[in-house]
């Protein structure tokens, strides 16, 4: 079966290849020569994933699947959240002059410098369109943010993430481990069991 992934990040298709595995062929917008913005400016994680799949098969037809991902912080009343991407360019504190992952990292630790509670969650949200039906698979994995970053694998706030159990954050797990216990994986193994039930 061949799916769409309405995503140019390769660090996305890494991680969701890796976890689907050769059952399936996952293409990105770039291999589907699909180009320009995909809009994505609804306030919910599911409300965007499923724009940005609809933009996709109405404009290209074809099975095809998107993501939404936010990071939710309890001391900041679920923020950055829905704006996770772009939490560095919006509000009073912003640093557009840093590439976006680091300006994102650098305003989180200052908005929680003072706050003693650092708990959060990961949160994805999967948004499958399938012979013209629509369905929707969610993963979470929850954890604290750490004070400083460390490590230098992974991408967004991988650095500063660490999940509850784990001594590391997800920017010092290889990607078999971090793919072992993410939100990202988990969502897509929730859309792997959906997709082998249609295949039977």
């Amino acid at each position: 079966m061949e799916l769409i992934f309405a995503t140019n990040n390769k660090h996305k298709l890494s991680e969701i290849r890796n976890v689907i595995g050769d059952n399936y062929k996952i293409i990105g917008l770039s291999e589907a020569g699909i180009e320009g913005d995909i809009p994505e400016d609804y306030n919910t994680l599911e409300e965007n994933a499923f724009q940005k799949a609809n933009f996709i098969y109405e404009k290209y037809g074809g099975n095809c699947f998107a993501d939404d991902t936010g990071l939710e912080v309890d001391a900041l009343d679920g923020r950055p959240g829905v704006y996770s991407a772009r939490y560095s360019r919006m509000g009073d504190i912003q640093f557009p002059e840093l590439e976006a992952n680091k300006g994102n990292i650098k305003k989180l630790l200052i908005e929680l410098d003072t706050k003693e509670l650092r708990t959060a969650r990961f949160r994805t949200v999967i948004a499958l369109i399938l012979n013209e039906r629509k369905y929707l698979f969610e993963g979470i994995v929850n954890g604290i943010i750490l004070k400083q970053p460390s490590g230098s694998g992974g991408f967004g706030y991988d650095p500063v993430f660490q999940a509850l159990g784990y001594k590391k954050s997800f920017a010092e797990m290889d990607i078999e481990q971090k793919n072992s216990i993410s939100h990202r994986a988990i969502a897509t193994r929730k859309l792997v069991e959906f997709l082998k039930t249609c295949t039977m």
